[in-house]
């Protein structure tokens, strides 16, 4: 599993998956940042997808977990980010080929969309998936000229 540390951050809605990952992440020798939320009151969703996708963008953090009610909102905030690559992720599948494909740095999921074990297990599997590189990484790279023509 990648020990390297981690930047999270959920809104309101997704505020007590958020305090379950956290607490797995940490039990599992992972250093983590909380950039808020810091309880079930309502709260702009953007203003804590752009603290975790800068912090990634700036290259501070490798990776990053956003949630929100439903990992959509949080997902279009992540991606205007250089250097982000955000996937909502709220299955298996989805999170291991957007580390073997894409290389995903920001982990994405919906608090009200999967339940507690399941983000816990879709994490674990997006922490412990290699990037596969190879001509994946010829599409990162397309990627990465596109944040720097727009």
């Amino acid at each position: 599993m990648n020990k390297s540390p981690v930047v999270i951050g959920s809104d309101h809605a997704a505020y007590p998956l958020k305090e379950k990952l956290k607490k797995f992440l940490i039990e599992n020798g992972i250093s983590v940042e909380d950039a808020g939320a810091q309880g079930e009151g309502s709260v702009d969703y953007p203003d804590y997808g752009i603290k975790v996708a800068s912090l990634v963008s700036a290259g501070k953090f490798d990776r990053g977990i956003l949630l929100c009610g439903t990992g959509i909102g949080m997902s279009i905030v992540a991606n205007r980010f250089s250097n982000v690559r955000a996937a909502l992720c709220n299955d298996l599948f989805s999170a291991i080929m957007s580390r073997r494909h894409n290389n995903s740095n920001v982990l994405v999921m919906g608090g009200r969309v999967i339940g507690d074990v399941l983000a816990i297990e879709i994490l674990k599997a997006w922490l412990e998936t290699p990037f596969e590189g190879g001509r994946h990484q010829a599409r990162i790279d397309k990627f990465n000229e596109m944040g720097r023509n727009a």
